[in-house]
């Protein structure tokens, strides 16, 4: 059945937050188009965690189970593709995808998410999302008490590394490079026993994705279990800066406390919008997002019959 080109909401993203904002609006009886390319972000992970009635589950278990239940709303259509360009016409939206196809509609969620940028170390990519984790309340309890190490430098290291104390107490700082830590965050570590390398690191040593040593510059190695990365990301879409969203200076979109961008009838949700990056966020964004989009459309709609 041929796919309609116009809609009263377009979202782009049909991951955790997009089908969620889906859902919701399936069920507010409108008529909803879910872009998605297929290359969500965790991909590589093995488990989700701190998700209620979906804890220890794979990601796309939870996303695959999202989708079967969203589909069954018959308002909504979904599209695998890749938005690529978004111009706004008059006061609705014009979406044109990688395979030429072109779509309309009223308003826009995005929960696009974002691009990691993988440091050029080798086995760093393999083990990203396995061993190379981000995010102590999604991954921590599985590796608590390990040998642990974390990826950064400077006022990120110390605050990271004093979070993460509380999940290990076998806890090393790798700055791959000369350490930028204050000389009283460095001594306040030091007094937690949490150690400071400064070596280059060219290596992880890795059995399918599962970490087992770092590898220097120097030719010295380092045994470990598991490693915290905090590394740069960008944005997953360049559409949402194209319409002119404004973006914070930590690199996410600013959104208001109803998932409001900051350009009329443009909404975002999950990765895109949040440092707190967990399914039970993202779930929550887009719920939030769906409603919202829900109301405005209603009040529009309930002007221009009146």
């Amino acid at each position: 059945m041929a796919i309609s080109k116009e809609f009263d909401v377009i979202i782009i993203g049909g991951s955790y937050a997009g089908l969620s904002a889906a859902m919701a609006l399936g069920r507010a009886l409108r008529k909803v188009l879910v872009i998605d390319g297929g290359n969500p972000c965790n991909k590589q992970t093995p488990h989700s965690h701190n998700f209620l009635t979906q804890d220890g589950k794979a990601p796309k278990e939870i996303s695959d189970l999202a989708k079967s239940q969203v589909s069954n709303y018959d308002t909504i259509s979904f599209v695998n593709d890749i938005a690529i360009k978004g111009v706004k016409i008059d006061k609705d939206f014009e979406i044109t995808t990688q395979n030429g196809e072109i779509f309309e509609a009223k308003k826009l969620i995005f929960g696009t998410g974002v691009k990691d940028q993988i440091p050029n170390i080798e086995g760093f990519a393999e083990c990203w999302g396995i061993s190379v984790i981000h995010c102590p309340y999604c991954h921590g309890y599985e590796v608590r008490n390990q040998k642990t190490g974390l990826f950064a430098n400077g006022d990120m290291a110390y605050e990271f590394g004093k979070l993460l104390w509380n999940w290990t107490k076998e806890l090393t700082i790798y700055t791959n490079g000369k350490s930028t830590l204050s000389a009283t965050q460095t001594q306040a570590l030091a007094d937690k026993n949490i150690n400071i390398i400064e070596k280059e690191i060219v290596k992880i040593i890795h059995q399918k994705g599962q970490i087992q040593e770092l590898a220097f510059s120097d030719g010295s190695t380092h045994k470990l279990d598991a490693l915290y990365a905090k590394i740069p990301f960008t944005q997953h879409s360049d559409i949402p800066k194209s319409l002119g969203c404004e973006i914070t200076e930590m690199g996410i979109l600013k959104v208001d406390m109803m998932q409001k961008t900051s350009v009329d009838g443009v909404f975002a949700a999950g990765d895109t919008t949040n440092m707190m990056r967990s399914v039970a966020n993202a779930v929550y964004g887009g719920n939030m997002a769906g409603a919202a989009v829900s109301k405005e459309l209603i009040a529009e709609d309930f002007e221009l019959v009146s």
